[in-house]
């Protein structure tokens, strides 16, 4: 009988005085779903510095996944963005839930300048346009709390090697009734963004080689 795999889908709680945080409502959307013999779990992250890597090692150590997808809010962004690269860089523009603001501070001392994501980003962002929605490869996730469960996701899998395991981060847009409070900002509805996410992780599942195609920006 074939072997069932655990997905691990995570998203963060508000921060930054909002009252919702798209990546959690999305990625609660999911729990349990079924994609061919692999069951996705949910679990919240807390947008604080260094918790955030602690509850997500502890959600990797009780489900024991073969894929993880981490999921943040990029306001502002008009598109789903499997993000390419994490960099081992804290920089807060705010304070993060807790209050914490590090600055210019490294995500994991000694460790790798960066560590690029082994999820098939370009055949997600394939895959996403085909059904229709706007999608691009990200090569900054920021230098806040996403960019740092990123790094923190990478450096682990890089350190403790799980034969299999596939890992990285997608960043996407406000709900339309975030963009409300910001004239002139994009947004999408939680309807399409799970469905992206489901388009995600079946991409990733199914997906062993990335495609070569371009995904690069001139800036």
């Amino acid at each position: 009988m074939a072997q069932r795999t655990n997905v691990l889908l995570t998203g963060f709680d508000p921060f930054d005085r909002e009252a919702l945080n798209p990546s959690w409502e999305a990625v609660r959307a999911l729990h349990g779903w079924k994609c061919g013999r692999a069951t996705v779990h949910a679990r919240q992250m807390p947008c604080v510095f260094g918790d955030a890597i602690e509850t997500l090692a502890g959600a990797m150590d009780e489900l024991q996944p073969q894929l993880v997808l981490c999921i943040g809010q990029a306001g502002g962004r008009a598109e789903i963005t499997p993000e390419r690269v994490a960099i081992n860089i804290d920089d807060g523009r705010i304070a993060d839930n807790a209050g914490r603001q590090p600055i210019d501070t490294p995500v994991v001392r000694g460790a790798p300048a960066a560590y690029c994501s082994t999820l098939p980003i370009k055949a997600i962002v394939r895959d996403l346009r085909a059904a229709g929605v706007p999608a691009s490869v990200s090569n900054t996730a920021g230098t806040f709390v996403c960019n740092h469960i990123f790094y923190g996701l990478m450096h682990r899998m890089a350190t403790h090697p799980v034969p299999g395991l596939r890992g990285g981060f997608i960043h996407i847009p406000y709900l339309p009734e975030q963009a409300a409070r910001f004239p002139g900002l994009p947004s999408m509805s939680l309807a399409t963004m799970v469905e992206a996410l489901r388009i995600a992780v079946a991409t990733a599942l199914a997906v062993e080689k990335d495609i070569a195609e371009t995904g690069g920006q001139l800036h």
